[in-house]
């Protein structure tokens, strides 16, 4: 049987963890250590992903503010917050352990470990395509992965007592966002083990059940280690780089460059309101958001929809919006793909892409 090693760095600031990130999948594909499960948790940090611009991503004021540290991640995605409410778990594997580089077989496999383990706290977790767990169409954590040559890391929050209205004030969106309505509408999306089981787990006990689901997963045993000594030079090599204004700002786009645009229109099945963060260099809808007054069932398919049309080229507009409808059944009366597709196009057609190259 393979042994593994666990290891618990602690709450450590947003830079550190980043730095402890490049250290240990270094290690890993440099072969210096075993594969590895990490337990971690941040201070309050915004998290932006490799490629993002601060300006363009947070709320830099209000970060400010509540001194939450802005911080680059050394993977790609969208912005994110951290703080003590979360507990963030990492797996540093070799492609080997894997018998695939199928990051789609990949998540779905760890993902369903990692359920297990949050089951056993007394809920029904469960894996969703394509990489989030949830309790009753909720979500509970999310994950994603990446390789650095034969070496995998891959990452997982647990949400124990998650404040989401703090988590959308960091993020630049739009005032509608944070209405109240919104808000509430956002925390219906997510699930807190708090709140689920009526009190704070313990995290030993977390640590316990993933370790067992883990083991049980790869057919191996962990043991209690520490950070090698080569993994503290990488440390404070990465530390150097990462904990530097310069690390993030490694992109520095301008907000202007990239809008949020919004429109609503009244349709048979209620009003649709959309905004949009859109890319005028690359003509790609970023993200969009949307809300309103309307039925739909199950009540996952909004945010579904909004994940679906990330990073979208806008020529491809509608025909993501039929492809994600046609694979699913949902109830919405009378409102129609076609009417997701209109309201964005008219947020499209604001006059701050006049500008657009």
């Amino acid at each position: 049987m393979d042994h593994w090693r666990v290891i618990d760095t602690g709450l450590r600031p947003a830079a550190q963890n980043i730095a402890l990130n490049r250290a240990l999948l270094e290690a890993r594909q440099a072969e210096e250590i075993p594969s590895t499960l990490r337990f971690l948790r941040f201070t309050p940090s915004a998290l932006l992903g490799y490629h993002q611009s601060a300006e363009q991503e947070l709320n830099l004021d209000y970060c400010r503010e509540q001194g939450i540290a802005i911080q680059r991640r050394i993977t790609g995605g969208g912005a994110i917050y951290f703080d003590e409410t979360q507990i963030g778990w990492e797996l540093y594997l070799h492609k080997r352990e894997l018998g695939t580089a199928d990051m789609q077989l990949i998540s779905q496999r760890i993902c369903h470990a990692a359920a297990t383990a949050i089951s056993a706290l007394g809920v029904d977790a469960r894996f969703r395509p394509r990489n989030d767990i949830e309790v009753d169409g909720r979500k509970i954590s999310g994950t994603g992965g990446a390789f650095d040559g034969d070496a995998l890391m891959f990452q997982g929050t647990l949400l124990i007592e998650f404040d989401v209205e703090k988590m959308l004030r960091v993020l630049r969106i739009t005032a509608e966002k944070l209405s109240d309505k919104a808000i509430a509408s956002a925390r219906e999306r997510v699930a807190n083990l708090k709140d689920l089981l009526g009190h704070r787990p313990e995290a030993a006990q977390i640590r316990s059940y993933m370790v067992e689901a883990f083991e049980s997963e790869f057919g191996v045993e962990f043991s209690e280690g520490d950070l090698t000594l080569s993994e503290q030079q990488r440390y404070k090599d990465a530390l150097r780089e990462i904990d530097h204004p310069d690390w993030v700002g490694l992109v520095n786009r301008p907000a202007s460059d990239m809008p949020i645009l919004e429109a609503a229109q009244k349709f048979a099945g209620g009003l649709l309101r959309a905004a949009v963060t859109y890319d005028l260099q690359t003509r790609t809808i970023r993200q969009v958001w949307f809300t309103g007054d309307m039925f739909i069932q199950p009540r996952r398919t909004v945010a579904d929809l909004e994940a679906a049309l990330r990073d979208l080229p806008v020529d491809r507009l509608e025909q993501r919006v039929n492809a994600f409808f046609a694979d699913r059944r949902v109830d919405m009366l009378t409102l129609s793909p076609a009417d997701f597709v209109t309201v964005v196009r008219l947020a499209l057609k604001q006059p701050l892409l006049a500008s657009a190259p």
